[in-house]
């Protein structure tokens, strides 16, 4: 019974999918270039995309993403503090930031690296032959000391309203070491976060159930709008990041995750299937974030001490999709503008990417801003995003799914070398299938047997 409901979810999640991308596609054909649909009726008219797109897929989309993105800030607090407070040792604390934020750093180097190498190899914006007629501001990428200073929050609960996950991180990392120093206080304290994390992972299991319905609405209105022109234009563009972005995910993670834990990376990919596919259909890190912890610490066996703190951390630092898209629209702008880049700007590329993702909110779109910043810095025009902004919510969506499959690789490795990972859970194909076994007349059962 389990196991048909876990297919019965995934299932329902694909379909939902298959059905909102065939839904946009009709209705593109019924409302090509933006225009509408007029219903006429005996005594008003109805538009079609009034009533639909900027309506009901609008309304039912954006309330999904947005319960959600509720559940980011209270999730990693708590999830921080009841993995770091269990962390009685506080220099195993250091070690385990040490290991996991130089995987993230190293992997996000390769990622960009890689990208240029292909785009650079490919070519895909020769011949365009464009040239820059408006002079766009930009924003100047904060430098590294900028970074770390604004890492400690001057006011924690203004991080909270602000979304500020990276203050939220520090302030929940040193609230969790207070409490593993405040003897029984702190012990008390610690269970009562305990509970906390209880009622929130039960409210995502909730939120879970709608994820089919809002999956649909958000493609639907996506492919509504996606012009065919912009597709024909830029497939060379497209299928380089798309590439990229695949032979990352599963080349690069899988040999890492070989050499480092000697474990089976087809039984790792296998078991990422639907937290990618959610990632991909919501296109946010943040927002996958409770699904990747669970299935984190429920299918592959890594210890809640080790992922509480490593996921939500990889949420907000590690970028490989982003790099890679920045990585090939760099070299794809300078190709279009006709602009040469010499080593040097390739490396400045490199380094202001990687070290930039450290403070990108894992969020739909984000991606944009930090490319306006890499593009700045070795002088391409910022207008040349205007080119590639009409496919990046697809690839948004598939640098999503890359991000989180790095998050849970980073994870197994920092777990398994600080021996908080349980390698039969790991390689038990059902292990953490009851997650997904959701009923809302179990519930009440449930809260009515207690």
């Amino acid at each position: 019974m389990t196991d048909k409901k876990k297919a019965s979810l995934t299932a329902r999640i694909v379909t939902g999918m298959g059905a909102g991308i065939l839904t946009g596609i009709f209705l593109q054909m019924l409302m090509p270039d933006k225009s509408d649909f007029i219903i006429p009726l005996y005594f008003f008219d109805i538009s079609l995309r009034a009533l639909l797109i900027d309506g009901f897929f609008e309304v039912i989309g954006q309330v999904f993403i947005s319960s959600l993105q509720m559940l980011v800030v209270p999730l990693v607090f708590v999830s921080l503090i009841c993995g770091t407070c269990s962390l009685k040792d506080t220099t195993k604390l250091g070690r385990i930031g040490g290991k996991a934020i130089s995987l993230y750093l190293v992997t996000t180097a390769i990622a960009i690296s890689f990208a240029m190498f292909l785009a650079l190899l490919i070519s895909p914006g020769e011949g365009v032959n464009m040239t820059a007629e408006t002079t766009f501001a930009s924003r100047e990428a904060p430098s590294l000391a900028q970074v770390f200073i604004q890492m400690f929050p001057s006011n924690p609960f203004a991080a909270f309203a602000q979304g500020n996950m990276l203050q939220v991180i520090i302030f929940a990392l040193l609230f969790g070491i207070a409490i593993a120093l405040s003897g029984k206080a702190g012990e008390r304290i610690a269970s009562l976060f305990e509970d906390m994390s209880t009622v929130i992972m039960r409210l995502v299991t909730i939120l879970m159930n709608l994820a089919p319905y809002g999956v649909f609405c958000l493609l639907a209105a996506l492919f509504t709008d996606m012009s065919p022109d912009i597709f024909a234009n830029l497939l060379v563009y497209f299928l380089v990041v798309f590439f990229a972005l695949v032979i990352h995910a599963t080349v690069t993670y899988s040999v890492i995750l070989k050499v480092l834990t000697g474990l089976n990376p087809l039984v790792f990919l296998r078991k990422m299937r639907n937290t990618v596919i959610f990632a991909f259909s919501t296109a946010s890190s943040n927002a996958t974030l409770p699904i990747t912890l669970e299935t984190v610490t429920k299918k592959m066996g890594v210890k809640n001490s080790i992922a509480s703190f490593t996921v939500p951390l990889g949420a907000t630092i590690n970028m490989d999709g982003t790099a890679i898209m920045q990585g090939v629209a760099t070299v794809f702008i300078a190709q279009v503008f006709n602009v040469d880049l010499s080593l040097s700007d390739y490396l400045m590329v490199i380094l202001t990417a990687t070290l930039a993702s450290i403070g990108t909110a894992g969020v739909p779109g984000v991606g944009l801003i930090m490319l306006a910043m890499v593009l700045g810095q070795v002088g391409l025009p910022v207008e040349g995003i205007g080119l590639i902004i009409g496919v990046d919510r697809l690839l948004d969506m598939t640098r999503t799914a890359v991000n989180v499959t790095g998050d849970s690789m980073v994870s197994i490795v920092v777990g398994k070398s600080e021996n908080q990972f349980d390698e039969s859970v790991f390689n038990d194909e059902n292990a953490g299938n009851k997650v997904e076994n959701i009923d809302f007349q179990d519930l009440d059962k449930n809260q009515s047997g207690d």
